[in-house]
């Protein structure tokens, strides 16, 4: 059964992603750009109050990690 994503604002998404070793490239406008070492891909993460599910669930794809070490990270940060 798939979990459920949480509903988190886009700062916690940056700490989260920053855990896995994304770091935050630039800030344009309201989002940040997020870059990996060696990796060509980048996240646009919106810096809103609530990311979107969908949205959410396609940032964590395109980062090329699964969505239980995301959540890990997520519980991390909360503690």
């Amino acid at each position: 059964m798939p979990q459920k994503l949480p509903v988190i604002s886009g700062k916690q998404a940056v700490k989260a992603f920053s855990r896995i070793g994304w770091h935050v490239d630039r800030i344009a406008g309201s989002h940040a750009v997020m870059r990996k070492e060696g990796s060509a891909v980048t996240l646009s993460v919106p810096l809103h109050k609530e990311i979107r599910k969908g949205l959410l669930r396609s940032l964590i794809t395109d980062a090329g990690i699964d969505l239980e070490d995301f959540l890990t990270c997520l519980v991390v940060l909360e503690l």
